[in-house]
């Protein structure tokens, strides 16, 4: 699929698949703005913001004619508005495990998609939050086949593995 015309782009996946630093190289190619959404989302002490402030948020990130919104951040019922005003969604295709090992590696790093205001440490509640991204894949794919068959105008691309990643970036 030929993407260079899309200007509005969503990429979604499990924790861990990769999303933010394939949505940062995409986003360096294309030229795109790019907004992580776990930096807008969370707030210290992991509280998040009002369902009604991240719609409002939502509304204003999908109102630019160019983007790519990375995370997924549902609260509220968002997800369906990103995706029916995106040109293109991605489906990161990750293998859990490999998600798992992602998400080890990163806690605890400075990075840009991490949100400022929460601290990343392993402890009991970033262990449940490992075991919940385990059991949730197989459920994250229906959802965004879901939202597929519900905004057929949204183009979707399902890139597997983090070989898919490199080669729709050109990288090999």
């Amino acid at each position: 699929m030929d993407i260079s015309g899309c200007k509005r782009i969503v990429v979604l996946g499990p924790n861990g698949s990769g999303k933010s630093c394939f949505s940062r190289e995409l986003a360096g190619i294309m030229g795109l703005p790019l907004i992580h959404l776990d930096a807008a989302f969370w707030r210290p002490g992991w509280a998040c913001p009002s369902q009604e402030e991240w719609h409002e948020r939502n509304l204003e990130y999908i109102a630019g004619e160019r983007w790519i919104i990375d995370g997924m951040c549902s609260h509220g019922g968002t997800m369906d508005l990103r995706f029916e005003a995106a040109d293109l969604a991605i489906v990161l295709d990750v293998n859990r495990w490999v998600c798992l090992v992602g998400l080890l590696r990163r806690n605890g790093k400075d990075r840009p998609d991490r949100p400022q205001a929460r601290d990343e440490k392993f402890d009991r509640q970033f262990f449940r939050f490992c075991l919940a991204m385990l059991r949730r894949t197989g459920r994250l794919k229906r959802e965004y086949q879901a939202l597929h068959e519900k905004y057929p105008g949204t183009a979707y691309m399902v890139i597997k593995g983090r070989r898919g990643m490199r080669r729709a970036l050109g990288q090999s």
